[in-house]
């Protein structure tokens, strides 16, 4: 089953200046995502400070979002951990709360195997009933998913049914594409390789850039859906001077700021990240202006 085409915007969550979720801007981001025909919404995520978010607020913003959503585009949330009963317990907690697919990221710091990959991902996949999308995100957490890993969980896990790849190895990818059959949708987890990883097959991106300028990330990807990498070409490099800029910190650092930009009141992250510096801010409002979404 595949969750969604296109362009998925990994959402940040927006918060008060007392560090609470605030629930009324992260309706109007919502309501501004889907006018701008963005494909599925991705809550609680890295971009959304799913490691700050205690399990009530966690599973608030899911229900919050479901609720906003009302079935217009796809909510899948981000319920993985590096404790699998603990991964178990969100997933079952977001679908019960209406989520239509769980995003799964690879487990941190105590670096599975990939028997332990495998043993993890299909325990959390095989406890619900929604769609799972695995998050391969070796910076962040040490583990890097392995092509054979993905294509095994992708064939023989019936809810296991695509991958974000943000590995950022486009060579990767491709064996990763060669392996799975058709068995696993592919989805780039780098702004700046949605056309290539698209070339090789790959249905769309969960993407941060979605954030601030949702209408172009949804045109560039339905370009490539349709065939016309020339045009997804071009609107991939232009948008490259931006990405780098929504990169140039930790994200959410940066998109927060991004946002702020843009009149969203979203706040600053909760520590340990802290906000974007005055530097990079002004080249980040340049970027923004060039580009054309400020």
């Amino acid at each position: 089953m595949t969750l969604f085409r296109g362009a998925g915007v990994a959402m940040a969550t927006p918060m008060k200046e007392d560090g609470s979720i605030n629930y009324a801007v992260m309706g109007k981001l919502i309501e501004d995502q889907i006018a701008g025909h963005t494909d599925a919404l991705i809550i609680c995520g890295t971009s959304g400070e799913a490691p700050t978010l205690d399990d009530d607020e966690h599973l608030e913003a899911i229900r919050y979002a479901v609720s906003v959503a009302n079935h217009r585009v796809p909510v899948i949330a981000g319920t993985g951990s590096n404790n699998t009963a603990h991964a178990v317990m969100m997933s079952r907690e977001a679908q019960k709360r209406g989520a239509d697919g769980c995003l799964l990221v690879t487990p941190y710091y105590n670096k599975a195997t990939q028997d332990g990959l495998i043993a993890s991902f299909t325990k959390i996949a095989s406890s619900i009933d929604i769609p799972c999308i695995l998050y391969n995100v070796p910076s962040r957490t040490g583990t890097n998913i392995l092509p054979e890993t993905a294509a095994y969980l992708g064939k023989h896990v019936d809810n296991i049914v695509g991958i974000k790849e943000a590995s950022g190895n486009i060579s990767q990818v491709a064996k990763l594409a060669e392996l799975c059959e058709g068995d696993m949708d592919i989805y780039s987890g780098n702004d700046d390789q949605v056309v290539p990883l698209m070339s090789l097959g790959g249905i769309g991106v969960i993407s941060v850039l979605s954030n601030v300028a949702p209408q172009y990330v949804h045109d560039m990807t339905a370009a490539c859906l349709a065939g016309d990498f020339a045009k997804g070409r071009a609107m991939q490099l232009k948008a490259l001077p931006l990405i780098r800029m929504l990169f140039a910190e930790v994200n959410p650092i940066p998109v927060k700021a991004a946002l702020n930009m843009q009149g969203y009141r979203v706040g600053i992250p909760r520590l340990p990240l802290t906000e974007m510096t005055q530097e990079h801010q002004a080249q980040l409002r340049k970027a923004m202006q060039d580009f054309g979404c400020l």
